[in-house]
């Protein structure tokens, strides 16, 4: 596998993965901005409404047929919260050139596609077109109006909110329902060339040969410009607070959902790996203190687990528990962080934890939208760490560095959800 980038013009990047490991090619465009409240809305519905046409493409179903002719190609868009940042994703999958009967251009047919559905979307009385912004306010609503269904996934979502109020990261990355009913297809539009005038765009194509593939005249055309987005973790944790704020709610639930929120008060980047480490020897795996004590020794949870937020330092602690065993599993939850604290941990522990961020690191590399993800993660960092220098970094943690990090632990919020 080899990678490279290239700036194109000033806040366009063009990435590059060859490999010859798989029989598909990937290409996906991202478009990131900061996140605030006045446009979350707008960007969650234009990821949706540029699936629906493009100048050549006028319809979704002759798009469709376009990803047929091109061998059953696939194409998938979305939108994401990264640190700050909201991030718009589209991807079009393709097989490789390789494995066609017949020699194709079909990379290049496919980066055209993708860059046409992304820079050259249908437009109607200079506007997006109204029949499609209607339909896709229409599915988004639903979507946002479905974030209670899972109430795992809804409980750390209010987690995150109330610990994050009135910051960007707290915001629900699909947008708010009373902002829809007033966004017109105009504004919208109106919205749209804005974004695509300051955002930070990364184009990404991983497959065979990649080396050799050519920027499409699309990306030329756009205008070079200082991207606005936010560095990851730029502004790391640093304000100590005096007390964590309890927040409990109630549902029609037949299990509670308990979401610890902690900061990680260090302005030192370097210390992220030993924070990896500390946060799975904590909780991010079958022999960690949370899993071991919390739900196997002491039968306190049906889940337990903690992640890692590295764009913004912070860990979350998540547990499905007994609603009536609330006080006794939060209070065994603080005893793990104590013990860790109090350097009350062996070195299996410190050595399990290595192998299994080892292996997820070397996984890395088994999926091709897995690596993409990894170098969309290190460009909107400023970091360029391959792989393997980021497992030297975590061979070389030590224990004293676990423990400095553990000393740095601070609640933030707890949320729990019950009935």
């Amino acid at each position: 596998m080899n990678y490279e980038k290239k700036l194109i013009k000033e806040g366009i990047t063009f990435h590059k993965i060859s490999t010859n490991k798989f029989k598909t090619n990937l290409f996906s465009i991202f478009l990131t901005t900061p996140m605030s409240r006045a446009n979350v809305t707008k960007n969650a519905l234009i990821s949706a409404i540029l699936r629906m046409g493009t100048e050549d493409f006028p319809a979704q179903d002759l798009i469709s047929k376009e990803l047929e002719n091109m061998y059953g190609a696939s194409f998938d868009c979305g939108v994401e919260k990264n640190g700050d940042n909201q991030v718009l994703k589209f991807y079009i999958e393709t097989i490789n050139d390789e494995f066609l009967p017949e020699q194709e251009e079909l990379s290049k047919k496919a980066m055209e596609l993708l860059c046409n559905i992304v820079f050259n979307p249908v437009i109607e009385n200079s506007g997006f077109k109204k029949e499609y912004v209607e339909s896709e306010k229409n599915t988004l609503k639903r979507i946002i109006d479905g974030k209670i269904d899972n109430k795992a996934k809804y409980a750390l979502d209010r987690c995150i909110e109330e610990m994050f109020k009135d910051e960007p990261y707290g915001l629900y990355k699909y947008g708010y329902v009373e902002d829809l009913e007033s966004i017109t297809s105009k504004e919208l539009y109106s919205y749209y060339k804005e974004l695509i005038s300051t955002c930070k765009i990364d184009i990404f194509a991983s497959g065979y040969n990649m080396a050799n593939l050519a920027e499409n005249p699309i990306l030329e055309s756009l205008n070079g410009r200082t991207a606005n987005y936010t560095i990851n973790n730029s502004n790391s944790n640093t304000k100590q607070i005096e007390e964590p704020k309890f927040v409990k709610e109630s549902m029609d639930v037949t299990q509670g959902k308990i979401m610890i929120g902690m900061d990680v008060l260090n302005t030192d980047k370097s210390q992220e790996f030993a924070t990896s480490v500390y946060n799975v020897i904590l909780g991010g795996g079958a022999n960690s203190k949370l899993f071991q004590n919390v739900r196997e020794k002491a039968s306190l949870a049906y889940t337990v687990a903690s992640s890692y937020i590295k764009n913004k330092n912070v860990i979350f602690i998540r547990g499905g528990i007994e609603i009536c065993n609330y006080e006794k599993a939060f209070g065994l939850i603080k005893d793990q962080l104590t013990q860790i604290k109090n350097n009350d941990f062996t070195d299996d522990d410190i050595e399990s934890a290595k192998q299994l961020l080892y292996a997820t690191l070397k996984g890395i590399e088994d999926s091709q939208d897995s690596e993409i993800t990894y170098y969309f993660a290190q460009e909107l960092s400023g970091k360029n760490l391959s792989i393997e220098e980021n497992i030297k970094k975590i061979e070389a943690v030590t224990r004293e560095e676990i423990v400095a990090i553990a000393e740095k632990i601070q609640i933030n919020t707890v949320y729990f959800l019950s009935n």
